[in-house]
This record gives structure tokens, sequence and C-alpha cells, in this order.
């Protein structure tokens, strides 16, 4: 099926997406990557005025430091942060992330910001930025605004990036020297995730000092499992008592319930997944 008829425009700078944007109307779209907004085009899913193509604008794809942190352009795409040298020693789990997503294909034309702005509650990328303690940069009318990646998912498929705001880039605090490992399940290889966990773990003097674990498909957004963190906190670096806090992982969750599985299942998962991710952050695996 073809998509309805659209106008298009590629703007070449941030500036000029903002007002790009200002000038359409409530049915004008931006595109990034495409890998969500494609498919929903060719189903008539979807009938934008106006699409706003964002893979002209040459800083929304750099990946460069800032002080004490990283900057992600929202048009990196999912193949270069997982290759990217500063990604893997400041934020690894991302790249680990990034490289879990789909396919080759995908992972070439997909976006790190376009994977946030669609809010998919069983994607890979937004545990891993909230396990980062990550940060979201809108960029609109009035100027750019920082929104944690805590705050920035509203529900399915949801965000608080009003119409008139770009996602520009995702500001992370460099965590260099922490360990961090991403576990995944799915029923078949390149598919949606059944549960995830992002685990990002400073471990000091042979015990965990701090811990933050990243979950998809938990929730109706991606979330963060604090009972497990704050039980994780102090324990000692061993397979047993990191496999006794990770088991919380689930704790205070909602998880859906669809044909591959129970939200108890899925509260069970968690804990397992989230004790090899830490075990694996922690140096338990190879």
């Amino acid at each position: 099926m073809r998509p309805v008829a659209f106008d298009y425009t590629a703007p070449s700078s941030v500036a000029e997406a903002v007002q790009a944007l200002a000038d359409g109307d409530d049915d004008t779209t931006v595109l990034g990557g495409g890998q969500s907004l494609m498919p929903v085009l060719r189903m008539r899913m979807a009938d934008p005025s106006t699409v706003v193509d964002l893979s002209r604008i040459p800083e929304l794809r750099e990946v460069r430091e800032d002080g004490d942190h990283l900057v992600i352009g929202a048009m990196v795409t999912h193949h270069v942060a997982a290759h990217d040298p500063l990604v893997a020693e400041h934020a690894g789990v991302l790249g680990q992330a990034a490289a879990a997503v789909g396919d080759p294909q995908i992972r070439y034309r997909g976006t790190i910001g376009g994977a946030l702005a669609h809010a998919d509650p069983a994607g890979d990328i937004g545990p891993a930025v909230l396990a980062l303690d990550g940060v979201i940069e809108l960029t609109g009318p009035s100027g750019t605004r920082s929104v944690p990646a805590g705050e920035f998912f509203a529900g399915p498929f949801t965000t608080v990036r009003d119409e008139g705001e770009v996602l520009t880039a995702i500001r992370i605090p460099k965590h260099t020297g922490w360990g961090m490992q991403y576990e995944k399940f799915s029923v078949v290889s390149q598919s949606w995730a059944i549960v995830a966990v992002a685990a990002v773990v400073r471990v000091e003097g042979g015990a965990v000092a701090e811990c933050r674990l990243g979950l998809s498909n938990m929730g109706s957004t991606p979330l963060r499992a604090s009972a497990a963190e704050s039980a994780m906190t102090g324990r000692s670096v061993e397979a047993s008592a990191l496999e006794e806090a990770a088991a919380l992982a689930g704790e205070g969750t909602e998880p859906p319930e669809d044909p591959a599985g129970t939200p108890a299942y899925r509260r069970h998962l968690a804990g397992v997944l989230a004790g090899r991710a830490v075990a694996g952050a922690a140096g338990l695996t190879g």
C-alpha cells in the first residue's frame, strides 16, 4: 500500500527544523531514521500533511564529549552507537543495547533519538538511557530544555515532547570505569524483547557501591528497577548475594500480558536477567 500524499522538507539546521514545525499544522511529522514512521505511512495508519526530515542536519549526527558528559546527537544511528569508541568507554550499555536493535538494516537506518521519541515500552534504547541517568534535550520555539529520561516517557508511544519541539540530543554523564551489561530475552532473534535489562554498576572494595537497572517491557514505559537497585547497593560481589537482590527487579512493576508471557512470568524473567546483567557488569562472568 502506498502512503497518502504529503509535503516534504529537509532542513539543514535545527533552527530551520523548528521553523518548519512552527509553519506546519498539527499533522506535521518529524522523520528521523524512518524505521517507525515509514511502516505506518505505508499502511496509511498516519497521514501527515508535511514530513520534516532531520537527516541533513550535521550536528545531529555527532557523538562528542562535553566535560563530564557524552552528547549523542538524535540522528546517530544504532550502528554508529554500537561501534563508537566514546560510547564504548563512557556509556557502554547504550552501545550494547543499540547492537541488540532489530537487524543490521534497521541498525544502519534507525536512530537513537528516533527510538526514544517513538517510546516503545519494549524498545532497547530507553532502558539503557534510563540506567545511565541520561537527559533528553528538546529544542523548540522557546529554546532548548532538558528533560531527565525518567520524566521523558509519558506512556506507551507517548513522551513529553511538544509538537513544536525537535529531540536534538541525549546528554549522558560519563560512567568511565563502571561495569555495564545489557541482557535481552526474546522469542526469536531480532524481535522485540519479552523483557530486557540494562545494568550499570560501580564496584568498590569488593562490593556494589552503586547500581542502576533499566527495564524494558515491564510496564507502559521503560522503568528503573528501584527495589533491586536499593537491595543491590552494598552487596558483596558474590553470585548468590547479587542474585538475591536482582530477584526484586520486577517488584512494583505492571508488565503486560500477551501471548509471549504473563505478568508473573515477566517479573520472574526480569529477576533472572537482572542477575545476569549485574553479574556481568560486576565482572563475575566473561
